[in-house]
């Protein structure tokens, strides 16, 4: 019997190694589909259920490996624009 890692510890594991200039209570993340966009985002956002979304895409495609050694999120800028503003608003 194996230790599942759930994609949000995994996400932390992550966080912790790409962590140089972000504020206390933040994380980098990297954003886009060509050219990555480093966005940095409140932690809070990683127990909202839509960026559990976007982790879970991650992981699919990137698995742990990111390649911009932080977390790297596949989706369009505008649309991660979008949906941190509207996480900004709850």
């Amino acid at each position: 019997m194996g230790i599942k890692v759930t994609p949000f510890i995994q996400a932390n594991r992550i966080l912790r190694r790409s962590s140089t200039g972000v504020p206390k209570g933040h994380c980098a993340v990297y954003v886009g589909e060509s050219q990555k966009k480093r966005f940095i985002v409140p932690i809070s956002y990683l127990s909202q259920p839509l960026f559990r979304d976007f982790l879970a895409r991650a992981e699919e495609e990137f698995g742990f490996d990111h390649p911009m050694g932080g977390l790297t999120i596949p989706c369009k800028e505008d649309v991660f624009m979008d949906f941190t503003s509207r996480l900004r608003k709850l």
